[in-house]
């Protein structure tokens, strides 16, 4: 019995599949997110450059 205890406290596998799944859930968020704000980021830094250049 505590060897069998033992064996399962000591295996440091993890969930490998959670972990990958996480993993690209996290990309496609990312990516998502970045497709989406760019084009009101990209505005918003040429009209801070577009004010630092005027003066």
């Amino acid at each position: 019995m505590t060897r069998n205890l033992k064996r399962l406290l000591s295996d440091d596998r993890g969930d490998v599949p959670g972990w990958v799944l996480i993993t690209i859930m996290t990309a496609g968020l990312v990516v998502l997110m970045w497709s989406i704000a760019a084009p009101a980021l990209r505005g918003i830094f040429e009209q801070a450059l577009n004010k630092v250049a005027a003066f």
